[in-house]
């Protein structure tokens, strides 16, 4: 089976995520479920699982939430992709900001130093769930004058007030980062090197 012959779905809102599964394929549909992502946090926290691994364990609970939806309705041959991705900072997971200075915060904290992005993704698909994590490196420029001012402009932008890690590569924050080891569009939102690989090993 290729993925022209097949019902996918993107379990995300993300424009960003749809974008990037264009470049696999313009042939999918986008449908979500809420499922209480801080809840499921907090569970794996307690579980002691690993910050690496929360993103993945959060795409299973929102492509799976898809696929029982529909499932349920009797349309079960589809393959759903959900997606989470996490700023690691140590062993702290950074999420979207409250406010404004939580923004500045962030960014301030970030700067100077190297983390994580990790994006998780799972495959639910009839023959049951695929899940795997990618890791990039992204590195802050030291916090001096300059940066304390993009910072400022880039926050006041209001562009990271949605995003993990108040920021998003592809945009302003792009003058605040040196570098970065890895998947650049892990980074933004998804892996899609690896997700195309994936699932042509699902659908073959």
């Amino acid at each position: 089976m290729s993925i022209k012959d097949t019902r996918l779905i993107l379990g995300s809102n993300s424009p960003r995520r749809r974008e990037l599964l264009s470049l696999i394929t313009e042939d999918f549909e986008v449908i979500t479920c809420d499922i209480d992502e801080r809840a499921i946090e907090e569970q794996l926290e307690a579980n002691g699982v690993s910050v690496l691994f929360v993103s993945e364990m959060l795409a299973k609970a929102k492509a799976m939430a898809v696929y029982e939806m529909l499932a349920k309705e009797g349309d079960d041959d589809i393959v759903v992709i959900g997606a989470d991705t996490s700023v690691i900072n140590g062993s702290v997971i950074y999420g979207k900001p409250e406010d404004r200075d939580d923004a500045v915060r962030m960014l301030t904290e970030l700067s100077g130093i190297t983390h994580v992005v990790a994006t998780g993704v799972a495959i639910a698909y009839k023959g049951g769930v695929k899940t795997f994590t990618e890791e990039s490196l992204v590195e802050f420029y030291k916090l001096d004058e300059y940066q304390k001012k993009r910072i400022e402009e880039y926050v006041s932008s209001g562009d990271p007030m949605d995003k993990a890690g108040a920021y998003g590569i592809q945009g302003g924050a792009s003058l605040l980062i040196k570098g970065i080891e890895g998947d650049y569009f892990n980074i933004v939102g998804l892996p899609v090197s690896r997700l195309a690989r994936e699932l042509s090993f699902v659908l073959d």
